[in-house]
């Protein structure tokens, strides 16, 4: 047997710091996802990372898919990435006060997707969307806005309502602590359901400030947007005077060099655009930043110069602006064909395996972003409640093969698979090889009544 595909059993480093984590911190995690409460078992506790490999505190290393969901485009711990942010720390971690690369990002970010005009640097998705919202709201002076059922925008109290990721992972339709009245501000509806759309801007369309939308939703499983989906709800929107926002904190500069958008936009008629996109992920290079972006007129809603308020103290950071910056400069076409490559290698090996092993899937894709579906799935899904459907037991059984044969998957039937420009040749024959045994396990699940 190839030495890489031992089974990796030792995991008592792991167990003993969940064991100790538990006792000072909610669920041992600090993001639920963590907890591998949809997978079971014990997570593994990371200590390193080196292009497409992480090693966990008893030494086991792994061929990564999880890239911390997506900042780690390049690759762990990208030399030129980790000297800029050496540097930087070396001047100073943070001053309270603006530092030169901070609008050397924003023109990096409106150099790669020419339909935004301004930039404001926040630290987490949350807070991007969170604040296109409030800019929405400012722009519009409506109070209503837009959600799909599935799509993730962060953990503010509004957009929690049927979201994807943890929520999805977790089978949680909201989150306690969210009031009623917050609530009642979104309406939720079905993803890639225009008939649903129309319905509600006819019933509510002079109250309706903003839909925000995943550019492809990638956090309930991959699932991009139906064929002029797009463009309908721009135009729609657009037409009962609400604006859209792009969410593109996980598919921005991932799925390509210009996010998910830049994909949509050649099949979009010229002029049709959203007004507002939002960024994490990526653009912070591994470190806590993210962005949002849009026109000119709406960007400067925000304070100092208009009456839209966002602060923070740690927004552009000098480390994470470093981080961000190195790691755009360097995704370049030669880092995307790479992406690009490791992508259709991957999907068709797994398609492979599974169809070897007689087990219901579907590969679901949206740029160099891909997830796989457990289940009987004859036609794309187009919503939620179809992605809810599949057979977590063989996502289950299927993780844990993998992850005993040195592959790190993410630990989430709802989650995408995320692949660096550093998967060469030989990271992906290490996980082409792991592959067979897991699609017999997930098999073995897939027989069993274990959704």
């Amino acid at each position: 047997m190839n030495a890489h595909l031992i089974p990796h059993p030792d995991a008592s480093g792991s167990a003993a710091l969940s064991e100790r984590a538990a006792r000072v911190i909610p669920g041992g995690v600090n993001s639920p996802v963590r907890a591998y409460g949809s997978v079971g078992g014990t997570p593994r506790f990371l200590v390193s990372g080196t292009g497409p490999y992480v090693t966990d505190v008893d030494g086991n290393e792994y061929v990564d898919l999880v890239a911390s969901w997506g900042p780690a485009l390049l690759g762990h711990a990208h030399p030129a990435v980790v000297d800029a942010v050496q540097q930087a720390a070396a001047r100073g971690l943070g001053f309270g006060a603006s530092v030169p690369q901070e609008a050397e990002l924003a023109e990096e970010i409106i150099s790669r997707m020419p339909v935004i005009e301004r930039v404001r640097l926040v630290s987490t998705g949350t807070e991007a969307t969170m604040t296109a919202i409030r800019i929405a709201r400012g722009a519009t002076q409506r109070p209503l806005i837009i959600k799909f059922a599935g799509h993730y925008h962060g953990h503010s109290d509004g957009l929690l309502a049927e979201a994807g990721s943890g929520l999805a992972t977790l089978a949680m339709p909201g989150s306690a602590g969210v009031t009623a009245e917050t609530a009642g501000q979104t309406l939720v509806l079905p993803y890639n359901d225009l008939t649903a759309l129309e319905a509600a801007f006819t019933e509510h369309g002079d109250r309706i400030a903003a839909i925000i939308a995943e550019s492809a939703a990638a956090n309930m499983g991959v699932l991009p947007p139906m064929p002029g989906f797009t463009e309908a709800m721009i135009r729609l929107a657009h037409a009962h005077g609400a604006l859209v926002i792009l969410d593109e904190v996980l598919t921005g500069f991932r799925a390509g060099a210009s996010g998910f958008w830049g994909i949509e936009q050649d099949r979009v008629a010229a002029g049709v655009a959203p007004d507002l996109l939002t960024f994490g992920k990526v653009v912070g290079g591994g470190l806590p930043l993210a962005a949002l972006g849009g026109r000119a007129d709406l960007m400067e809603l925000l304070a100092p110069l208009g009456p839209v308020y966002q602060a923070g103290t740690l927004s552009g950071n000098p480390l994470a602006v470093a981080a961000g910056l190195t790691t755009l400069r360097h995704a370049d076409a030669d880092a995307y064909a790479r992406l690009s490559h490791a992508a259709d290698v991957l999907t068709g090996a797994v398609t492979a395996a599974l169809e070897e092993a007689g087990v219901p899937h579907r590969v679901q894709r949206a740029g160099t972003l891909f997830s796989v579906l457990f289940g009987d799935f004859p036609s794309a899904p187009r919503g939620y409640a179809e992605v809810q459907r599949q057979h977590v037991g063989a996502h289950r059984a299927f993780f844990h093969a993998m992850l005993e044969r040195g592959v790190n998957l993410p630990p989430s039937a709802f989650e995408a698979w995320f692949v660096t420009a550093a998967h060469d040749d030989v990271a992906l024959a290490r996980i082409i090889e792991a592959l067979p045994d897991a699609a017999r396990a997930a098999a073995g699940a897939s027989g069993a009544d274990a959704r």
